[in-house]
């Protein structure tokens, strides 16, 4: 080596020790805050070990074959048999489509169908979707998914399901039928994105009030949701009813921002906290489309989780009237974790708090069985068909920002019940209206009389036009035959049963037009729940509900 090599290597070499210490410590402080919630190695191998080892001499030694996977998931299902009911093991088979729900899309072809008389009917085809680009129509037959045929031959629905979707970009071809000219013909449909939309319907369901039903809460809610409002309120809205019925709920971030369009000045929508996580605070954070209107939430036992935040949000902060029946009463906060395997863990891992500071979660204390026989528990008490006989578990006061009284422990109780309508529960009239024998009847109605249905342009002009629905029920009584026949004769002399079973029909009929905003659009003008909604809007009562 040189001299100038020698002096420059003095020269360079502090300057290099230097920048290794610096790294080194950058290192350190970014492993320690990588593995901060990682538990140590040796601890891991060691408990590993002791089910490992059994599970090993089960598979070894046992007197019998054994399935050592049932086995895992047995073992998983009793680790977490010591926790909350909604920390769950979801196993690989199933996370695709658990996720799929919660995102808002899958890949497929872009179709709703129906089965009627082992036949796959088209009823739906998304605008602009594959099947659209394809040339599939509203009405054609599907005889064959590739090579297998898909008709006559006790086809079900999970299995054309599994036939229809697939990896995005790949092609599937499909035999169909004409249903008027039975003429078959082939076509070949990309697989892409189909959406899977949350807000089901949003209609003006008078001059001045809208309608938005919300299905859950996945991660397109929020968009699909300012679509509809401000759809809306072009058509004149002033007032607004959403139902959150059998909502079990999904995103809270969904909940929060929706909640955001309706509270001002920086409002507390919701905060969460665990032991292993700080408390977080969801705000109201900028101008909402609907600050100002009078709103009416429609809840139920099925309302659950974020549908509970939003209710709770709106309760607490005396921004609307919340209507139906206590909701299920789900006040903790899961984050999904994937697993090596393709498995995933869904695990508490905070409660969340209405503004009001309540916590809604209904007790777990005395396990699984009995938390989920709560829905049986008010039936037999009468609470969703008879008088309001809630009782919360939490008896400490909260207050209203009008300082309404509150109660947490058990779910959101609603400012005015609404009991199940009891004649809709009877076991031979729900068989007398939701069955095949109907289904085909209400498709066989469609496919003769599809031209002048097509007249009607909107729901309004189809609720006040369509007078066909007489002619549906009589086709259907003249296909019963003996007791059966009987016993629907008997159920339909009844005025009432005969008017829901009319509306039903008509709603059915309605979805083929109008997709899910025809169906709700007709039958909320026989929804208890609805009218009673459109009522307190409507009434003085309404400022007195929330404590003005």
């Amino acid at each position: 080596m040189n001299e100038r090599g020698t002096g420059r290597y003095k020269t360079w070499t502090p300057l290099l020790f230097s920048a290794i210490l610096i790294t080194g410590i950058l290192i350190g402080f970014f492993l320690r805050d990588k593995l901060r919630y990682k538990r140590d190695f040796q601890t891991i191998v060691d408990r590993n070990d002791r089910l490992e080892e059994i599970i090993d001499l089960i598979n070894e030694k046992y007197v019998d074959s054994v399935n050592i996977n049932n086995i895992y998931t047995d073992a998983i299902g009793g680790i977490l048999k010591h926790l909350d009911p909604h920390t769950v093991y979801i196993p690989a088979t199933d996370v695709q489509e658990v996720n799929e729900d919660l995102e808002g899309g899958f890949f497929g072809i872009g179709v709703e169908f129906t089965i009627v008389r082992d036949t796959i009917q088209v009823t739906s085809v998304i605008e602009n979707g594959p099947s659209q680009i394809a040339g599939v129509q509203v009405g054609d037959q599907m005889i064959k998914v590739g090579d297998s045929l898909v008709a006559g031959n006790h086809i079900t629905t999970e299995r054309i399901i599994s036939l229809l979707r697939g990896k995005q970009h790949t092609h599937v071809s499909i035999t169909l039928e004409d249903a008027y000219t039975a003429e078959q013909r082939h076509v070949s449909i990309i697989r892409d994105i189909v959406p899977i939309f949350s807000v089901e319907a949003a209609f003006m369901a008078d001059s001045l009030t809208g309608f938005i039903k919300i299905n859950r809460f996945s991660a397109t809610t929020f968009d699909e949701f300012v679509k509809a409002l401000k759809l809306l309120k072009t058509q004149g809205m002033q007032q607004l009813i959403i139902d959150l019925r059998e909502n079990p709920g999904g995103y809270l971030d969904a909940a929060t921002s929706i909640a955001d369009e309706f509270l001002d000045d920086n409002k507390l929508v919701v905060y969460t906290k665990g032991l292993h996580a700080v408390k977080t605070e969801y705000r109201a954070g900028k101008n909402g489309l609907f600050e100002h209107g009078r709103i009416a939430v429609l809840v139920d036992e099925s309302s659950a989780s974020a549908s509970e935040i939003f209710s709770g949000a709106i309760q607490d902060w005396d921004r609307g009237v919340i209507l139906g029946r206590r909701t299920f009463g789900k006040g903790l906060v899961q984050e999904q974790y994937d697993l090596s395997d393709g498995a995933a863990l869904r695990l508490t891992i905070a409660k969340y708090y209405t503004p009001s500071g309540r916590c809604i979660q209904r007790s777990f204390a005395n396990g699984k069985e009995a938390y989920e026989q709560d829905y049986t528990n008010r039936f037999e008490t009468g609470e969703l068909t008879g008088k309001d006989t809630t009782v919360l578990k939490d008896t400490m006061k909260y207050y209203t920002s009008t300082r309404r009284v509150v109660y947490g422990g058990g779910g959101i109780k609603p400012d005015v019940y609404v009991p199940y309508d009891t004649m809709r529960l009877n076991a031979g009239f729900l068989n007398l209206m939701f069955n095949d024998e109907v289904k085909g009847v209400l498709w066989d109605y469609f496919i003769r009389n599809r031209k002048k249905l097509q007249t009607y342009k909107t729901v309004d002009s189809y609720i006040k036009g369509f007078a066909g629905t007489d002619e549906m029920i009589s086709r259907y009584i003249a296909m019963l035959k003996g007791a059966v026949h009987n016993e629907a004769v008997a159920l339909l002399n009844k005025p009432a049963n005969l008017q829901y079973f009319r509306n039903e029909m008509k709603a059915q009929l309605a979805r083929f037009i109008f997709h899910d905003n025809g169906y709700y659009a007709v039958s909320v003008q026989d929804d208890n729940v609805t009218q009673k909604a459109l009522q307190v809007l409507y009434s003085n009562n309404y400022l007195k509900l929330i404590g003005r």
